[in-house]
């Protein structure tokens, strides 16, 4: 079908892109401590997008008994459309990533019932009153993308899951953790158990509470992997998504090629790194993946770009498409990788004085997040007092701008963590975060 939905459609309009997608899932979720729901879940469709007269048509089905509908809907679509300033790329030379594996659909609901009840028995061993829950799960994927330029390419993928969150009720204090790791190859006891001890950690660092110290920058704070994800990868990204830079919004347009942070960072998007949960060959448009500089030795490298915002630029798609099965491509990330440092963490923490951990915000995304702000309560935060983590922080509140943040690097972790296979960062220490408190 979908070769003569691409034949019908190149005829009429010239050009045009069919981009079709098949899934099927199967999530375990517990919650507070107890089995909630087994699932099964197949997704299918596809969409069309053309260029005629020089505009976007677009337009998508999850009936299959409609396809043959797509053409004079995107007909009549057409002239409302965007102007296209891309032609549909040709064939490409397209990478081989290791992005499938056979165990997964293998993996049985009893086995993930009993990885789910295993991991709460042994939180519940240790702390009897949390009330626990986790999400375990995999999916297999297939994505074809063909054109009227001669693209016709698809590849597979597989994803397996695991999340584990806690939650503590101590009078009117509410404390709640998780930790989650996900892969395009199954994993067993090892990630497991890691897993297991970062929820363990959380809930050992909050056994008691602390008082933060209100700061206007000098005190130093240490962002885990999952807090530099909560906290300074969107402010970052959205500088070098490409639809920002098209449009102007983007503070990093005219400062490619100059240093923007301290030289000791350097992030890049790859979508090339096995197993990885975003990892690909080629992008939604059919654009071959490579990886891709963000920020080396603390310069800007460039935007990540779709057709359509390279031919806004002027400039060529770094295979950053995205896009969900009913709606147009837009630059994106795929994995992002944090080059580690030098330093260990538990060294960072020892050679603070007084200072901050951060792992979680709560309303992340406040203030002029496209500038490089961020401002937010601290929903897990831990202080720091000569040396050791004394207890979590409440009424705590921290703000600042990334750009400035990472300019003021005091430390970068020896080592990386993944945030649920999609990021993978080292620990950062910074000055440079203002921290407010309740009682200010």
């Amino acid at each position: 079908m979908s070769e003569s939905l691409l034949n019908v459609a190149a005829s009429k309009f010239g050009q045009a892109e069919v981009y079709r997608v098949e899934s099927e899932s199967h999530p375990v979720s517990f919650e507070s401590n107890k089995l909630k729901e087994i699932m099964r879940r197949d997704t299918s469709g596809v969409a069309l997008r053309v260029i005629d007269e020089g505009r976007i048509g677009f337009t998508a089905t999850t009936d299959a008994s409609r396809e043959s509908e797509l053409i004079d809907r995107a007909a009549s679509l057409a002239p409302f459309g965007s102007e296209a300033l891309f032609s549909f790329p040709a064939p490409d030379t397209y990478p081989t990533v290791d992005i499938v594996d056979p165990a997964i659909p293998q993996v049985s609901q009893r086995s993930m019932i009993d990885t789910g009840q295993g991991l709460i028995e042994r939180l519940l061993d240790e702390w009897p009153d949390l009330l626990c829950d986790a999400r375990i799960g995999w999916s297999t994927g297939r994505g074809r993308i063909m054109n009227s330029a001669g693209i016709d390419e698809e590849y597979e993928q597989t994803s397996y899951y695991c999340s584990l969150g806690a939650q503590l009720i101590r009078g009117t204090d509410m404390l709640n953790v998780w930790a989650g790791f996900g892969s395009s190859h199954l994993f067993g006891d090892d990630e497991l158990d890691r897993l297991l001890q970062t929820v363990r950690r959380s809930l050992r660092w909050s056994k008691e509470t602390a008082i933060a110290t209100a700061n206007t920058g000098d005190l130093p704070v240490i962002f885990t992997p999952r807090g530099v994800s909560a906290t300074l990868l969107h402010p970052l990204m959205s500088g070098f998504n490409g639809k920002n830079v098209a449009n102007g919004s983007s503070p990093l347009g005219e400062r490619w090629g100059e240093k923007i942070v301290d030289e000791r960072i350097s992030i890049f998007d790859d979508p090339l790194i096995e197993g990885a949960s975003g990892s690909r060959p080629f992008d939604d448009e059919g654009v071959a993946s490579r990886r891709h500089a963000l920020i080396s030795n603390g310069v800007a490298g460039g935007p990540l770009l779709d057709l359509q915002t390279a031919g806004q630029l002027g400039m060529t798609s770094t295979g950053a498409a995205g896009r969900g099965l009913t709606s147009t491509p837009v630059p994106g990330s795929s994995v992002i990788d944090i080059v580690a440092g030098d330093t260990d963490f538990e060294d960072m923490i020892a050679g603070i004085k007084e200072g901050l951990v951060i792992e979680e915000l709560l309303g992340a995304g406040q203030g002029n997040e496209l500038g490089g702000d961020f401002r937010a309560n601290v929903s897990l935060g831990y202080k720091i007092e000569d040396g050791e983590i004394i207890g979590r922080v409440k009424d705590t509140m921290i703000s600042g701008n990334v750009y400035k943040v990472l300019s003021q690097v005091e430390h970068i972790g020896d080592s990386s963590d993944w945030v649920f296979g999609s990021m993978r960062s080292p620990a950062i220490q910074c000055l440079g975060v203002e921290v407010a408190t309740k009682d200010e």
